[in-house]
């Protein structure tokens, strides 16, 4: 039987916290029925409207910890104090209709399937400014300003390693990024900004991070410095 690592169709999606990607992603598997999306094992809580399945596989600690030591996950992390992680079965099932896998994980997830899965196209999606980025999480209104932040400095942090990724979009326009990506993962066109370019985006976004007169004040909010 073929192995997922060398069959067709795997695309990593990854993007900072409240950059677009689960928007981005769900809408390409609703119009493209032969794209799914894989659904991650978490130890997280479920939320209200989630279904168990369809958003994520809801397990406890332990049974998570039963397939990371039996060798059945393709990747796992640990994020803000909960576990989350891609199953081998879950991309097997997928490819094995013929149908594209969508990996929507975190920049340290890919890193780790990255090796596994040689056949693999590798997607960033970037927020056009931190600022934006910023007012994006706070607007969710799910979380408390403290754990905006966290996300915000850990957004910083997965920009800096984003440099592992193919091809980069800048959704600061919710159509324009998803023609972007439905033409690279639907109709397998090459992607419109990657290598040197895609890393010059990533760099601008960090020195904006670093420089900001907006960003320091809220630095200075959160950190209580």
């Amino acid at each position: 039987m073929e192995s997922s690592s060398t069959r067709p169709g795997v695309f990593a999606v990854s993007a900072p916290s409240g950059a677009g990607k689960t928007t981005l992603n769900s809408r390409l598997a609703r119009n493209h029925p032969d794209i799914e999306i894989s659904v991650s094992l978490t130890t997280r809580h479920q939320r209200p409207g989630e279904v168990d399945g369809k958003h994520y596989h809801f397990v406890d600690r332990a049974e998570f910890q039963k397939n990371v030591e039996a060798g059945h996950m393709l990747e796992w992390a640990e994020v803000f104090g909960n576990l989350y992680g891609t199953s081998k079965s879950e991309v097997e099932r997928i490819t094995g209709k013929g149908h594209k896998v969508i990996l929507e994980i975190d920049v340290q997830g890919w890193r780790t399937a990255k090796p596994k899965l040689p056949g693999a196209l590798s997607i960033f999606i970037l927020p056009p400014s931190m600022v934006d980025l910023w007012n994006r999480l706070e607007k969710r209104g799910t979380d408390s300003p403290e754990v905006c932040w966290r996300r915000f400095k850990a957004a910083r942090d997965e920009i800096a390693a984003g440099r592992i990724y193919d091809y980069f979009i800048v959704n600061d326009d919710l159509d324009r990024a998803y023609a972007e990506l439905e033409a690279v993962i639907a109709r397998g066109e090459p992607g419109k900004t990657s290598g040197e370019a895609g890393k010059a985006l990533c760099d601008r976004l960090l020195a904006e991070f670093e420089h900001s007169h907006k960003i320091l004040e809220l630095k200075t909010i959160h950190e209580k410095i």
